[in-house]
């Protein structure tokens, strides 16, 4: 009830107040238009006293704006006490445009007295009191301002925007991406600071995404000037691959002994390196030809994938494993090559058969064959020879065979004596084809370059799902200790479980320590948001009645990135978190900002970019190509190679009385 009284009181007061300002705006014009009243016969002699008397003691009417802004200030003040109902249709422009109205009326008209005649005296009673009303207006439009307008921030981004690095951290593995952030009002320049490479980073972002642009050339031309040896896959070749060339082309001072570039393409063997995945020197025992085994199968039939372990799926890999292995230890590995393996896949199993158990080494892996062969199987043993023989027929191509039978260069990528750039090019038309292959490079140089006391090495591979990686998640998991840095870019984390299956993918969403992602939608964006968390923000709802508005303001934690705004990012605008270290900390590893790229200077780099230049030249004496005809006799010795060790070795078995008995099996 005394709140009540209270607010009574104020409002008495108030009205009080804008009541003399309208008494003094009358006494204004009474003063100031005295002739215009006098001719209607409208004075009055007590109140010509009076007003004497009040100018005689304060000078009140000496000039004309002295009674104006008295009366202002009086109605001022009774507007700023005013407790109006709040309606949101009054907006800042109205009132702004009364106040301007009135303003202009009410004290820009006094040159209107000095007119002669009572039209000046009319024309300046008529603005002044529209002018006052146009004020009076403003000053109660104020007063029913909804301040708190809720509508104006409908997607909540005020809330959801938050302060993000702006220190640049700098260190001799480190990725620094410079950003733009949107934080209480305004934009602010940033920075992304990958301090920690080696605990591997995705890239994540759907086809236009921007995260090859942004994020991806970034890591290669960073490293690159960091002295890195590299190992690219590149997807739509030679895309990256001229990124990497011009790059090291002015920055190759950045390391101690200047490394080499390589490429592997099978389309053009005129602008390929040839080298062998399956050099000997480099396989220790037979597990390593399994491991090349699997990589190959699994590449080839990406169902196979999900069924690790089946009988139909081991037996094709086993058998393969035994052919590598057997090309290892036939003459110190001379025909140890891929092209070798599969032509030797494809000759008589009989004959493949007595070879290979004549060795003791590789008779326990041919067990299921023996033992299907032996209990006259044959439909069990046909389906397991099928299995391996129709999937690796495909890859069956001289040009293949050409760029895999060579030795041009080693897959010890971070040998500190012999650095190396590797570009690896696939043909988004004849993936199920190269993916295979690559695959088997990938495998090998995982082995490779995970080792101590080798140079600092980066393996960035582009749409990883378009291949088959194995041991990747091995390698996320171990690399941080030996100095190599992982980045891998795919469309969403359902592309990376279709191909890699559920239990992989899991391992190695988790086990990544930096993570960028453009847009992506569905479960991606649900799984992201929930990654960074949640964040207390403020929540406030305005009640309007009749006669009073009550405002309530709460908090709760709520996502700090929803999934609505991943799935709706503008090309260029990255989510994500990085990692820091125990003695470079980062407070705010979290971002939702745009990567800076100076479009401008990278358009004039890539115009005085130099193709990739032509490896191989096959011009003879007098000046002919005989590229096709080179590959053509080097496919042509594969074969010759493959019917020679058959016949040398029936040949040893035969003559072996140990082992005569094989020759003798049905």
């Amino acid at each position: 009830m005394q709140g009540e009284d209270d607010l009574r009181g104020l409002a008495k007061i108030m009205g009080f107040m804008r009541a003399v300002s309208i008494l003094l705006v009358l006494m204004h014009l009474y003063w100031f238009c005295y002739g215009f009243f006098l001719e209607r016969g409208w004075t009055l002699e007590l109140v010509n006293k009076i007003l004497n008397n009040f100018n005689r003691t304060a000078n009140l009417f000496s000039y004309p704006i002295y009674t104006k802004a008295f009366g202002i200030l009086l109605l001022a003040l009774s507007c700023l006490g005013t407790k109006g109902v709040k309606n949101e249709k009054i907006t800042w422009r109205k009132i702004y445009l009364a106040l301007g109205i009135g303003f202009t009326l009410f004290f820009l008209n006094i040159p209107l007295l000095k007119l002669r005649g009572t039209e000046g005296a009319h024309l300046y009673i008529l603005t002044t009191s529209i002018g006052y009303i146009a004020l009076l207006m403003a000053g109660v439009w104020m007063s029913r301002l909804l301040r708190n307008n809720l509508m104006d921030d409908v997607f909540n981004g005020e809330n959801e925007s938050f302060l993000q690095e702006t220190k640049f951290l700098y260190n001799e593995y480190s990725i620094n991406l410079p950003t733009k952030f949107y934080y209480k009002g305004k934009w602010n320049n940033g920075w992304i600071n990958v301090v920690n490479p080696f605990r591997a980073t995705i890239v994540l972002g759907t086809p236009g995404s921007g995260k090859s642009f942004a994020v991806v050339n970034n890591y290669i031309k960073q490293h690159i000037e960091k002295g890195f040896s590299i190992y690219i896959y590149d997807f739509k070749f030679d895309d990256l691959s001229t990124i990497a060339y011009n790059h090291l082309l002015s920055h190759s001072d950045a390391y101690p002994v200047k490394p080499k570039f390589y490429i592997i393409n099978f389309d053009d063997p005129k602008r390929s390196h040839r080298c062998n995945p399956l050099n000997p020197n480099f396989m220790k025992d037979i597990s390593d030809a399994y491991e090349a085994s699997y990589t190959i199968m699994l590449n080839l039939n990406r169902s196979w994938i999900q069924k690790q372990g089946d009988f139909f799926v081991e037996s094709p890999i086993i058998l393969l494993a035994a052919i590598i292995w057997f090309l290892k230890i036939y003459k110190d590995g001379r025909y140890c090559t891929f092209p070798h393996a599969i032509e030797l896949l494809n000759k008589k199993y009989e004959d493949v058969f007595t070879i290979l158990t004549s060795y003791a080494e590789l008779e326990n892996y041919l067990s299921p064959f023996m033992d299907a062969w032996q209990g006259g199987a044959q439909d069990q043993l046909q389906g397991q020879i099928a299995s391996a023989k129709i999937p690796l027929s495909r890859m069956i191509s001289p040009q293949l065979y050409w760029v895999m039978t060579g030795d041009d260069f080693s897959l010890d990528i971070n040998n500190p004596k012999e650095p190396k750039i590797l570009c690896v090019g696939n043909n988004p038309d004849r993936q199920n084809i190269y993916s295979a292959a690559l695959g088997l490079y990938n495998s090998r140089i995982v082995k490779l370059i995970n080792k101590k006391g080798q140079l600092k090495s980066s393996v960035i591979i582009d749409e990883l799902p378009t291949i088959y990686f194995r041991g990747l998640d091995n390698l996320i998991a171990t690399s941080r200790s030996n100095k190599v840095s992982v980045c891998l870019g795919f469309q969403d984390f359902s592309q990376l479980t279709r191909d890699y299956g559920d239990k992989e993918s899991k391992v190695i969403q988790n086990t990544v320590g930096n993570i960028f992602s453009g847009q992506v939608v569905g479960e991606t964006a649900k799984a992201l948001s929930e990654r960074f968390g949640k964040v207390l923000q403020k929540r406030q709802s305005i009640s309007i009645n009749r006669n009073d508005t009550s405002t309530s303001i709460s908090t709760q934690l709520d996502s700090l990135i929803p999934a609505s705004k991943i799935s709706t990012l503008t090309q260029g605008f990255f989510v994500g978190a990085v990692s820091d270290n125990f003695d470079e900390r980062i407070e705010q590893k979290i971002f939702h900002s745009e990567i800076v790229v100076d479009t401008v200077k990278l358009s004039a780099q890539e115009k005085n970019y130099q193709k990739i230049p032509q490896i191989r030249s096959f011009l003879d004496d007098n000046g002919i190509d005989v590229m096709q005809q080179d590959i053509d006799t080097n496919y042509k010795n594969i074969k010759s190679d493959i019917k020679r060790i058959i016949a040398d070795e029936l040949d040893r078995i035969s003559n072996d009385p140990d082992l005569q008995h094989l020759i003798n099996k049905e």
